[in-house]
């Protein structure tokens, strides 16, 4: 009985060490992406969700999560930084990073980012509270205007706009540099005059301000669009009652946001990323009216940053690379 005891202890020992080992093995093999987005009152936030949600669910072994960040030019660095495996940025900061552009708030060059997709544009929204008298650019000479977290992709569209409007933040009565959410709230309290917000079509932060005060959208004409000088801003429009009280086409400059990688991201992993967006293309629709303008055969358009080769094995794959 004693042996029948000890042979039983030593089976279930080994039992415990071969699940023990089984467990070590599946955590070895799991893998973790980490999508960096932005403020919650932006559509990089839902986007970012939409496709965390994407991953999890069609990539065997991954744990994903979105990350609230303070959007382009901070993803970019997390992600040279190796704090992230994906993230939305505008393909201005992306080329800027890329260069290593100080100015632009990238001292040095970001040689580890790579591409995995184009996804929307992003649309220059300058939205003015109705009693303000604002109804041009000239207008906000003298005025309070939110331009979007230091640095951020925001601010740095909002500095181009400016420049090549003959505008400078000198000229304004005071600059704020804060998120959607915080610029809505401030511009509800008439702390604020103007809120410039570089997003897509619909944003929450726009949609939620226009329900609680009248607004006015301000034109961006062409030609100031054309004397940013990068191929990136692009003449377009907002069309009429995007949002509440916005009863006209107002030209504005759209830039495209892509999806960037990183070097540290294995093939494979940039490979599956690709083809599990694609695959659940419909998931990114649901999540935001913008994604909707999200299509395969854009996907390389524009791309600021060298291709990944994961992501690239894709595009071949389906065609759209030969």
């Amino acid at each position: 009985m004693k042996k029948f005891r000890s042979l039983a202890s030593r089976c279930a020992l080994v039992l415990s060490a071969c699940a023990a080992l089984a467990s070590g093995q599946a955590l070895a093999q799991q893998q973790f992406v980490n999508v960096l987005t932005g403020g919650q009152s932006g559509v990089y936030y839902p986007m970012g969700v939409a496709l965390s949600q994407i991953f999890a669910k069609d990539i065997p072994n991954v744990r994903s999560t979105a990350q609230v960040t303070r959007a382009s030019a901070e993803n970019l660095n997390l992600l040279q930084a190796g704090r992230g495996e994906l993230a939305l940025s505008l393909a201005d900061s992306a080329s800027d990073a890329w260069k290593g552009d100080a100015e632009a708030g990238f001292p040095n060059k970001l040689d580890k980012l790579r591409g995995l997709s184009a996804t929307y544009n992003n649309y220059i929204q300058i939205v003015a509270n109705a009693d303000s008298g604002i109804k041009t650019l000239a207008d906000l000479k003298g005025k309070r205007i939110s331009v979007g977290a230091a640095r951020s992709g925001t601010e740095l569209n909002a500095r181009a706009i400016f420049k090549a409007a003959g505008l400078t933040y000198a000229d304004m009565a005071k600059v704020e540099y804060l998120p959607f959410g915080e610029s809505v709230e401030l511009m509800k309290n008439r702390q604020l005059d103007a809120t410039l917000q570089s997003a897509g079509l619909g944003v929450a932060s726009i949609r939620d301000l226009a329900t609680a005060v009248k607004i006015v959208v301000i034109p961006v004409p062409a030609d100031v669009v054309a004397k940013v000088g990068d191929a990136a801003y692009q003449v377009s429009v907002i069309p009429a009652n995007t949002y509440t009280g916005q009863t006209a086409d107002v030209p504005t400059a759209a830039i495209p946001n892509f999806l960037i990688t990183h070097s540290g991201v294995s093939d494979d992993l940039a490979y599956r990323m690709a083809k599990a967006m694609y695959d659940n293309i419909d998931t990114l629709y649901a999540a935001h009216n913008a994604a909707k303008s999200i299509k395969r055969e854009n996907a390389i358009k524009g791309m600021p940053v060298p291709l990944h080769p994961g992501a690239e094995r894709y595009y071949k794959e389906v065609g759209l690379i030969k």
